[in-house]
């Protein structure tokens, strides 16, 4: 399928689009170089850029999830550039007391560079979809640590609200930066913001720190006539309607032991489109032809009621074989491939 944004902006007015539309968080490094081969090259803003929209555009995607700029937050780690998983205390130590965020160098987002944007070479049709370095909960998470965080509520409230201002007016500032640019078509607000059985804080704390800075990342992007997707893993049942308030475009990262998105669509549909939702698991676990069945399945919901592009429930991490990921996409331009030969 060749680029159409355009397509992509359907599904996110909870349209029906005239063709299948892919969306996908992040692939992986031998998924972008089997598209690109040696001119793959993630060497610099640019060349990332430029590599990642050229991988996704060959795979039939109309944008590619990217970061628009060397921003973020610094903090303390223990296990830099290893790729096993860690402990969401991992980031303990950066900012643990008052004294020690008054000492914290907080990065100010207008003097990031931002001209990649500018200057990256996109296929026609292509946009770009802006992410951020963490989101609003998962920075505070690693500037402080998890248990810190959780005892730092009840020791010092004040400190809290304070480090997620900081964090908030951070990542709004990077955004109002990026929607300025023309590649850029919308915006990812990527905050996990819980696990299996539950949110990570409690919905009032959710309500009182984070969900008032991710309305400001809404209000951001439409103010510049753009519209902005929430990537968000865990389980939100108990703030369903706190996210439907929030006034996402749509919503992206589904997991079949939380709720299948055969589920999540109809619940979500009226209120925002619904993104991917392919269980990476069961991507791994099933058959080529479940993969390709499941993934029609889920092309026809779309297309019969608007608002929902094909994808992983979360991404397509190395361990994902090639050939089941093949086999998802492969659904949508068979698709495609039928609809323009009648």
């Amino acid at each position: 399928m060749k680029p159409d944004f355009k397509q992509f902006e359907k599904v996110l007015r909870r349209e029906i689009p005239s063709r299948p539309v892919l969306f996908e968080f992040f692939l992986n490094q031998r998924l972008y170089k089997r598209a690109l081969g040696d001119k793959y090259n993630e060497k610099g803003m640019l060349n990332y850029i430029n590599s990642i929209s050229g991988a996704m555009a060959h795979y039939g995607y109309d944008c590619a999830a990217v970061m628009g700029a060397d921003f973020g937050f610094y903090r303390k780690t223990k296990h830099a550039g290893k790729a096993a998983s860690t402990s969401l205390n991992e980031g303990c130590g950066t900012i643990t007391d008052r004294a020690s965020f008054g000492t914290y160098k907080w990065r100010n987002p207008a003097d990031c560079d931002y001209s990649a944007l500018e200057n990256c070479t996109l296929a026609k049709g292509f946009k770009l979809c802006i992410h951020s370095p963490d989101g609003v909960l998962e920075n505070v998470i690693g500037l402080t640590g998890f248990d810190n965080l959780c005892m730092m509520l009840y020791d010092d409230e004040q400190l809290v609200w304070d480090i997620f201002e900081n964090v908030g007016k951070g990542l709004v500032g990077y955004y109002k930066e990026c929607v300025k640019k023309k590649s850029v078509g919308a915006i990812i607000s990527n905050d996990d913001w819980g696990f299996n059985s539950a949110t990570m804080l409690s919905p009032a704390h959710m309500r009182k720190f984070v969900f008032p800075w991710h309305k400001k990342i809404v209000e951001t992007a439409h103010a510049a006539g753009k519209p902005v997707i929430l990537h968000s893993c865990g389980n939100f049942r108990d703030i369903l309607d706190d996210l439907i308030a929030l006034k996402y475009d749509a919503r992206h990262s589904y997991e079949d032991k939380i709720m299948p998105v055969e589920e999540a669509y109809p619940l979500l549909r009226k209120h925002m489109a619904v993104l991917g939702g392919i269980d990476v698991n069961w991507l791994i676990s099933a058959s080529d032809e479940e993969i390709r069945k499941r993934a029609l399945n889920l092309i026809n919901e779309g297309m019969k009621y608007g608002g929902y592009a094909l994808g992983s429930g979360n991404s397509i991490p190395n361990y994902v074989p090639d050939e089941k990921y093949l086999a998802m996409i492969g659904a949508a331009n068979r698709r495609n491939y039928e609809n323009q030969k009648r």
